[in-house]
């Protein structure tokens, strides 16, 4: 909404000037939609009823907020001034008010889970059975997101925790493995060192957005360089594609452990190629832990140490 001057009205007498926070709510809604209308079906009121409690605003404080056009509304410059602190005043109501639920120590409200991995439907569908006032939200990536910044209350993260505004729950620890499969080494002789790996088709994540990695990490804390015509950072793609005979990849042995086991993946270099990757529940340190985001973490920490594959055991060929 622009904003136009305009110039102050009498408040009748009769009035009580008194100025609550759903009257402000109401107000924000319709600055929001720039359509009483709009903001009518937002609210679930009628339209007229909406109206009438706007001018009645406007007559209590004695000024004009909205000037009505007949495509669109347009903020006063008093609008723009209880625009701005009404935000302020409904946000810190509302805070207050669900820390004061928090108190109760219920879980509800939206939760915003980021995972890695198939193996937590258990945990999903078992919170939501637990706590019917929660609504979830559960988005698969292996990219590591910004809880802050894009609204996710707890992220299941593989990989080191270096953020120092998290608190990283470890789960477990799994390690990275090199594995191709039967048919891929009968077309290709098995590496028998990490440097012989740059003359295969080593199937690689990315180090960036679409930036392919070019290394893999070795046991010693260095690494190696490979590459390869397949990138991807699916773990269900990598597996089809090294089960199918594409070439070599590096997966955590959990994942890995039913096809080494079944003799469909050969491990390779298992006494230098990979490392130790953590797995964790991780959640942004603040003063006051919402019900929600502290008994999911609890709850998770109990059913995902349990749900997740172990890990491969190897013997050392050296």
């Amino acid at each position: 909404m622009s904003v136009t001057s305009e110039k102050k009205i009498a408040p009748p007498v009769h009035l009580d000037h008194n100025l609550n926070s759903d009257r402000m709510r109401e107000f924000l809604a319709v600055v929001r939609a720039e359509s009483i209308s709009a903001a009518a079906r937002t609210l679930n009121l009628p339209r007229a009823t909406l109206s009438r409690r706007i001018s009645t605003l406007e007559a209590d404080l004695g000024v004009r907020l909205i000037h009505r056009r007949t495509n669109r509304l347009t903020l006063t410059e008093a609008g723009e001034e209880l625009r701005l602190r009404a935000q302020r005043i409904v946000e810190d109501v509302t805070e207050t008010w669900n820390a004061v639920r928090r108190l109760d120590d219920t879980p509800r409200g939206l939760l915003r889970v980021s995972v890695t991995g198939p193996y937590f439907t258990k945990l999903f569908t078992g919170f939501l059975c637990d706590f019917p006032e929660v609504r979830l939200e559960v988005q698969s990536t292996t990219r590591h997101v910004d809880l802050l910044s894009e609204g996710v209350d707890v992220a299941i993260r593989i990989g080191p925790v270096k953020d120092q505004n998290l608190i990283a729950r470890r789960l477990h620890t799994d390690r990275l493995v090199a594995v191709a499969s039967p048919q891929y080494l009968k077309q290709h002789a098995a590496p028998s060192a990490p440097e012989e790996l740059n003359e295969h088709n080593c199937i690689v994540g990315f180090a960036g957005e679409w930036t392919p990695s070019k290394s893999w990490p070795l046991l010693d804390g260095g690494s190696i360089p490979v590459g390869g015509r397949l990138s991807a950072n699916e773990i269900e793609l990598v597996m089809h594609a090294v089960l199918e005979g594409v070439g070599i990849a590096l997966l955590p042995s959990a994942v890995a452990a039913p096809h080494l086991e079944s003799g469909a993946l050969v491990p390779l270099l298992t006494d230098t190629v990979g490392t130790e990757i953590p797995i964790s529940l991780v959640y942004v340190d603040r003063e006051f832990i919402d019900p929600k985001v502290r008994i999911f973490v609890d709850k998770a920490v109990d059913v995902i140490s349990s749900e997740m594959p172990k890990p491969h055991r190897f013997e050392s060929t050296s």
